[in-house]
């Protein structure tokens, strides 16, 4: 800004310099003097931020718009000194500069007053030459000069105010998207809570498809007793982090452990992309815990089984703040319908099993088996219950 300002003040220099006659120059001068004195004024008290600080942002445009007005209208008084100089195009080069200045400050409302106080006066002014073509204007100066110049002005103002709207509501959707991811980050991997901002962001609760995975270590009570502490802990551990890594690696993200369990959701993309995602993600657990138990039999270590279950529906999603702690997790009806579908794939000694509404999200739904007593669905049973295929090295 200081320097589009130094770049106004040198052409107004200049234009002191076009003319002649010592009264003219004069004015000139007077007038950059005051411009200048104006500017370091406005420059010098808008240090102190405040209340005070949109009152000087009109009181600079103002300024910028009363100069542009004197420069044209001086010069359509006064006139030139010689038929073929730049002396038309130096008057109304400040009016084009201050506009960019004004729009440059992203103050819409400020750049729409600039345009339209320099286009009142500068029509009004070709409006007393049509009148007084004699009396008002000065020599060599011609309203065919003027008027493309008033409505290229007109014409830049249009641009410079949607410009200045298009790149004011960029400039604010990208500090929400900011807002948004950050606030996300904190509860959920980087690229997840990327994806979540450009979505529209949940860090208000909202409504939405989500994909749900509970995963639990079958016989972990017995493992419990039978097992020494450090050894069920060491299990635990080994679980969960086997859990994240898949889960976070197929951009889902992990909701919470409770006890021998992992809660996971996927709610980035379209509900095809998140089913797919989910039961990627639930073969990739089953596959790597046979490398975990290839691990543990070589250790003397029993072996551990896990049940994986996957649901699909539409759930409450974002970050729950009672203003004593805040979590991001999911609520709804969905979240009840995977806690009796887990139930039931215990019941059958099911590896990996889903939902029917889950099933009819996945491209190649041949690839599960409905259990006999489910096929129907609904009811207070729960959804209809499918048997999915596992990796050939889980089933071992």
């Amino acid at each position: 800004m200081l320097a589009l300002q130094t770049v106004i003040v040198l052409v107004l220099f200049m234009a002191a310099q076009v003319y002649d006659g010592s009264l003219h120059a004069l004015s000139h001068w007077f007038i950059l003097a005051s411009y200048a004195a104006g500017a370091v004024a406005v420059a010098l008290a808008g240090r102190d931020a405040g209340r005070r600080t949109e009152a000087l942002a009109w009181g600079e445009t103002g300024l910028n718009a009363g100069l542009a007005v004197y420069v044209i209208v001086e010069h359509m008084l006064a006139g030139a000194g010689a038929v073929d100089d730049a002396s038309d195009a130096v008057s109304q080069l400040p009016a084009f500069l201050l506009l960019l200045q004004t729009g440059l400050r992203m103050r819409v409302r400020h750049t729409i007053v600039f345009s339209g106080l320099v286009t009142l006066a500068w029509g009004g002014a070709i409006l007393l030459g049509l009148l007084r073509p004699h009396g008002f204007l000065g020599p060599h100066v011609t309203l065919s000069d003027q008027v493309p110049g008033l409505l290229t002005f007109m014409a830049a103002s249009l641009v410079v105010i949607d410009g200045v709207r298009r790149l004011k509501d960029a400039v604010a959707t990208a500090l929400r998207l900011e807002h948004e991811r950050t606030l996300l980050a904190r509860f959920v991997p980087g690229s997840v809570a990327v994806d979540l901002a450009h979505e529209g962001g949940v860090g208000t609760v909202r409504s939405r498809h989500a994909c749900l995975m509970a995963l639990d270590i079958r016989g972990f009570s017995a493992l419990t007793r039978e097992q020494p502490q450090d050894e069920v802990v060491r299990a635990l551990l080994d679980v969960r982090a086997l859990a994240h890594a898949a889960v976070t690696g197929h951009g889902g993200i992990v909701d919470k452990y409770v006890g021998d369990g992992v809660l996971a959701q996927f709610v980035v993309g379209a509900p095809g992309a998140q089913a797919r995602a989910a039961l990627a993600c639930a073969r990739t657990i089953l596959a790597r815990l046979s490398d975990l138990n290839r691990e543990r039999r070589g250790q003397g270590l029993p072996v551990l089984r896990l049940m994986v279950a996957l649901h699909a529906g539409e759930v409450l999603v974002g970050v729950f703040d009672d203003g004593l702690r805040a979590e991001f997790t999911v609520l709804g009806p969905a979240m009840n319908a995977l806690a009796r579908i887990e139930t039931r794939a215990k019941a059958a000694n099911l590896a990996l099993a889903a939902s029917g509404d889950l099933v009819s999200l996945l491209a190649a739904p041949e690839q599960a088996r409905p259990l006999p007593d489910s096929e129907g669905g609904g009811g207070a049973a729960g959804p209809a219950l499918y048997a999915l295929a596992v990796p050939d090295a889980a089933a071992e």
